[in-house]
């Protein structure tokens, strides 16, 4: 044992890769960090996506059976999309938590604490647990697989490990999480057992066609109207699209920075493209230069997340960001530059590879 009380192969070591943490933890490890108490935080990233919201939502359905109080929070509101979920108004929104309140913290795919947007996290003993290849092990207890299309798989396997019943609530949180991280079971890599898990949640009350239409079919006319004006002034160049929208872009159609959502899919699914990029410009502070939220996509070999980590930012192979700052027309050449030098490297280097079975 180590002295945080659980198995020392569960503390958290920077010198370990994340495939140290593959293995899902013993229902013992899961035990040992929830008797530290009866009440816990479960968080996730800043800017919540169906993933994070699903996988919250049932891991307090695991909590609530296990007879431990649970508070949700998040720094940001819970796009609009996933209001109808089973559950949703127990999510609090908040930039802080008072860790007094709290034996400990769930964390769910952020790779850092700095990722979920709170203060008040770092006193509290951690259960992190991720699916990015950028994920790191910064808690006493951490689960982090590469290999999982979603976080909501680690949830998933987590009541199976905790032996507590998946409820048609519960199923139809994760079914959302798991449909909207593989792009409606559309994004490279989505494997057989995608679509296995699919069924068994559906099987056990997941709601897939409420899910499929709140998700697809709900959008607001200010985020069709932003698409328009990111599509207007697209850019390619050879293999590579990309695009941006401005804060006066977001005032012209009475939009909000969730509406901006999705746009890189759009620029990705050009036929002959295999990189895109896309940037939101974010809230300017006083006497500041120009902040951009950057989303990458690739539906080649290659590694995106790598071009983010370099910027300060993380992700999957095919799906990644950053936050940067300056001038748009150098922050955009930048980016292309990069991704084009390794799209070069790529070629020169490597034939094409299988991409990783996920899930």
């Amino acid at each position: 044992m180590s002295e945080t009380g659980l198995p020392s192969h569960a503390a958290s070591t920077s010198s370990r890769s994340p495939d140290a943490f593959s293995d899902a933890p013993s229902k013992a490890d899961v035990d040992a960090f929830l008797q530290r108490g009866n009440k816990f935080l479960v968080t996730a990233h800043s800017r919540p996506d169906g993933d994070a919201v699903g996988s919250m939502l049932a891991m307090a359905g695991i909590l609530d059976q296990l007879g431990i109080a649970a508070d949700l929070v998040l720094a940001d509101p819970v796009p609009q999309v996933y209001g109808t979920l089973p559950g949703v108004e127990r999510i609090r929104v908040s930039s802080s938590i008072h860790p007094e309140n709290y034996s400990g913290a769930i964390i769910l795919e952020c790779d850092g604490l700095a990722r979920t947007g709170l203060n008040g996290l770092k006193t509290l003993p951690l259960f992190n647990l991720d699916h990015h290849i950028t994920g790191a092990s910064f808690g006493i207890l951490n689960w982090i697989d590469w290999n999982a299309c979603a976080v909501a798989v680690l949830v998933y396997k987590l009541a199976q490990i905790m032996q507590v019943q998946v409820t048609p609530a519960m199923a139809t949180c994760l079914y959302t999480a798991v449909f909207t991280d593989t792009g409606a079971f559309t994004y490279p890599g989505t494997a057989l057992s995608s679509f296995s898990l699919a069924t068994e949640l559906i099987a056990l009350g997941a709601d897939a066609d409420a899910v499929a239409h709140d998700v697809l079919y709900s959008v607001s006319a200010a985020h069709i109207r932003l698409l328009g004006i990111a599509l207007s002034r697209m850019h390619i160049r050879e293999t590579v699209a990309w695009s941006y929208i401005t804060q006066d872009d977001l005032a012209a159609v009475d939009a909000t920075d969730e509406d901006s959502e999705g746009t890189v899919t759009y620029l990705i699914s050009i036929a002959g493209i295999d990189a895109a990029v896309f940037l939101r410009e974010l809230p300017q502070e006083p006497d500041a230069s120009q902040r951009f939220r950057v989303s990458l996509r690739s539906k080649s070999t290659l590694d995106v997340s790598a071009i983010a980590a370099t910027c300060g930012g993380g992700g999957h192979r095919n799906a990644a960001g950053c936050i940067l700052q300056g001038d748009l027309h150098g922050i955009v050449s930048m980016l292309v530059g990069k991704v084009e030098q390794e799209l070069a490297a790529d070629q020169r280097q490597w034939p094409p590879v299988p991409t990783l079975e996920i899930c």
